[in-house]
């Protein structure tokens, strides 16, 4: 059920990555990008917090922010 879940997140954000990113902007102010976070976090902590986490991140990354390097705890 776990692998079910986690497939479940990561193919729409695969799909972000593969289409719609390339078409925008390179507006991330980390690394790893924040869609890589989401996928990184979610493999390492499962679907909830990695969501949470991955969702925190996107908040972070905005203007004001200085950014950086910034790995999944």
């Amino acid at each position: 059920m776990n692998t079910i879940a986690r497939t479940a997140v990561r193919i729409p954000i695969r799909a972000y990555q593969r289409f719609v990113s390339p078409l925008l902007p390179r507006t991330c102010r980390y690394y790893p990008t924040c869609s890589a976070y989401a996928l990184q976090a979610v493999h390492r902590h499962g679907v909830l917090k990695g969501l949470g986490l991955g969702a925190w991140r996107l908040l972070r990354c905005n203007p004001l922010t200085d950014g950086g390097y910034d790995p999944v705890p």
